[in-house]
């Protein structure tokens, strides 16, 4: 039988920092984009551990609005609350737990990041059950994965300029591609219960949709950053970039869970790679 702290890192998917990284990568992007070079230990610690409490505070809430139907999905059938080795209100109180533990590291920010924190909560409170009424609920998860962009606008420049918009817009593509990938692997077990994503609404088109989201993606991003990031090194990361997500569609192409699910556990690289190649770009200057 697991300890009780055992029970509670798998709620929170302390194994699994695949997530975590994917909400990460974009919003330090962003910080150092906002700030023109490095943003300073204090953002930069404010963001990383705010983006793994509050990614582990959505997985308990995901949890508990999903537990009816994950336990009919092979993948997710043990998972703590489901199985019963968590109760709801243990789990919606770990979640509230580490909520709070984030907004007290956004108080030690400015106004108007605590402003726009309220409308993220919103959102991620929002994203579970966006998967019963709406038919791509992974554009939804892409504004709740995307929002630590204007967040981090917000924290260095007080204010979200456009800039900000069209890159959550881009990141927002990106999540949709990883998360269908995320949903192929899903795809039979969630026809049988009735959960609506986007491996289902786009049927045969998926892999074609996947790709396209990833293009779009790396498009809005070099279109947004081209006069910003002025270095060959981001014109590398974003050719790398390119090539992983071309893999990516290479593995996903027989739609094979295994090959799926890879595909969607290697995205943070990308992701990575980018912002290597943003936060290189401003060195020396």
């Amino acid at each position: 039988m697991k300890s009780v702290g055992a029970l509670y890192l798998q709620l929170i998917r302390w194994n699994r920092p695949a997530g975590w990284l994917l909400l990460l990568w974009p919003t330090l992007s962003a910080l150092w984009v906002a700030s023109h070079g490095f943003p300073g230990w204090h953002l930069i610690a404010v963001f990383t551990l705010g983006t793994v409490l509050m990614r582990s505070a959505g997985c308990c809430v995901n949890d508990v609005a999903d537990r009816d139907f994950d336990r009919h999905v092979k993948r997710t059938a043990q998972r703590p609350v489901t199985s019963g080795a968590v109760s709801v209100r243990e789990a919606l109180v770990v979640g509230a737990v580490l909520a709070l533990l984030a907004f007290g590291l956004v108080l030690t920010t400015n106004t108007a990041t605590i402003a726009w924190s309220f409308a993220a909560l919103a959102i991620t409170l929002a994203y579970p059950f966006a998967k019963r009424y709406v038919s791509m609920p992974q554009a939804v998860l892409g504004v709740a994965f995307s929002f630590g962009i204007p967040m981090a606008f917000a924290a260095v420049q007080s204010r979200v300029p456009l800039l900000a918009w069209v890159l959550l817009l881009g990141n927002l593509f990106w999540v949709v591609a990883y998360d269908t990938e995320y949903a192929m692997v899903d795809r039979d077990d969630d026809l049988k219960i009735g959960m609506k994503t986007s491996a289902i609404t786009l049927g045969r088109f998926d892999v074609a949709a996947v790709m396209f989201c990833y293009l779009a993606y790396l498009a809005i991003w070099a279109w947004a950053l081209a006069g910003i990031v002025q270095s060959p090194l981001y014109w590398i990361a974003m050719g790398a970039a390119l090539l992983q997500a071309l893999w990516h569609g290479w593995l996903i192409r027989k739609r094979e869970r295994e090959d799926c699910f890879k595909a969607f556990r290697l995205n943070h690289w990308l992701g990575f790679t980018l912002f290597a190649g943003i936060a290189l770009s401003y060195l020396g200057r």
